[in-house]
């Protein structure tokens, strides 16, 4: 970003010098004056770096790549950084407050008026910003509760031992309680401490190529949403039990963390086939 280059396409695998070290692919797209620029940053930075450039690559007066459109024309638009994370955000596919007739929430209007409070929440956040806290209510408590309490009791033999270790932690610095349901802001800070992630609140469902971009930069997009209450071991959607029971204790893990935004990484610019393989 700060010598104006654009990666049209990044690899990386182990190195086949050196376990402890790692090979990286990278295809770019810029000016020569910026490639060259680019080079003489690297030189200090890896331990060996070779080049493969075009033939006649630079055949303009400007020093411009001669086969621009050829590379990007065909690239779907991703994030080229963190903050443009915003975009993606916004393009929720299915908002919370939009329930299906079948959802149990769907004929409780006051549980409908408190979803919308959930999407402006997340619809007017922007990066940067600390995550608003919620006030949640005694029945979002309580159907917390039943979750947090069923579940607790299952992972001493269906959890892995990874999130095993983070479970206790997230107890501890995050409030994980039965009667007490953790905030987003809390959780962002303790997993950036542990492996480099972040979370931000979302409105609803992405798409896997919004979602994707999210885990690229170590972002986790996350519902401050509760289950409705009439049948708490159930939602068709992702709540923030699934969140942050689901998915945080192992996102607080170094190489889960790593593994969750290699996938991010090769979602970037890839086609739908591609994108739609990766999510699943």
């Amino acid at each position: 970003q700060e010598k104006h280059v654009s990666m049209v396409h990044i690899e990386s695998r182990k190195s086949k010098r050196r376990n402890s070290e790692v090979e990286i692919f990278v295809d770019c797209d810029c000016s020569k004056k910026e490639f060259n620029e680019l080079i003489q940053l690297l030189k200090f930075q890896t331990n060996i770096l070779s080049l493969n450039p075009p033939e006649n690559i630079w055949t303009d007066e400007e020093g411009k790549p001669a086969f621009v459109s050829l590379h990007l024309d065909c690239v779907p638009w991703f994030p080229r950084k963190i903050s443009e994370l915003d975009k993606c955000s916004q393009r929720v596919l299915m908002y919370g407050s939009e329930l299906d007739a079948d959802h149990p929430g769907f004929k409780d209007n006051v549980y409908r008026q408190r979803r919308k409070y959930f999407v402006d929440v997340a619809m007017s956040y922007k990066y940067g910003q600390p995550i608003p806290r919620v006030e949640y209510t005694a029945e979002e408590i309580k159907t917390w509760g039943v979750v947090f309490r069923e579940l607790s009791k299952l992972y001493p033999t269906h959890a892995c031992r990874e999130y095993l270790k983070n479970f206790p932690l997230l107890s501890k610095y995050c409030g994980y309680r039965e009667d007490n349901v953790p905030q987003l802001e809390d959780v962002s800070i303790f997993l950036k401490e542990r492996s480099g992630f972040t979370v931000r609140p979302v409105a609803g469902y992405l798409s896997p190529r919004d979602f994707l971009a999210g885990l690229a930069y170590r972002v986790f997009h996350c519902t401050q949403y509760i289950r409705h209450g009439s049948d708490p071991l159930y939602t068709p959607e992702p709540d923030t039990c699934h969140e942050l029971l689901g998915h945080v204790p192992l996102l607080a893990d170094p190489k889960f963390a790593q593994f969750s935004q290699e996938i991010g990484l090769a979602s970037l610019g890839a086609s739908d086939e591609d994108v739609q393989k990766l999510a699943t």
